[in-house]
């Protein structure tokens, strides 16, 4: 594919289709990476309909990112994916290894 961003990749296994989209925060200016998480993964979800249909979307994390702003229920991040059914891949960077698949 051509368009999406530079952390972005497709795998099907067992007729099953995934997009995923890795994303790292800076922590430094969270509400301004919820904006563009928001807008990105809208695109996303657009051009997937249109040029690969039938595939789910994935939102890549660190296991840090799911603790501290996701899985917290005080946070506008907690809101946001649970309004927007958004799926989640839970990594830990360091070892490069997914901890969690979470299907809205």
């Amino acid at each position: 594919m051509t368009w999406g961003p530079q952390r972005y990749f497709a795998a099907e296994k067992e007729g099953r289709k995934i997009a995923v989209e890795v994303k790292d925060f800076d922590r430094n200016a969270m509400a301004s990476e919820l904006q563009k998480m928001i807008g990105q993964l809208q695109l996303y979800q657009w051009a997937l309909e249109e040029y690969s249909p039938g595939r789910d979307l994935y939102l890549a994390v660190s296991q840090v990112v799911y603790d501290d702003y996701i899985q917290n229920e005080q946070t506008a991040f907690h809101a946001i994916v649970e309004r927007k059914r958004i799926n989640l891949i839970v990594c830990d960077t360091a070892q490069e290894v997914i901890l969690q698949w979470i299907k809205q």
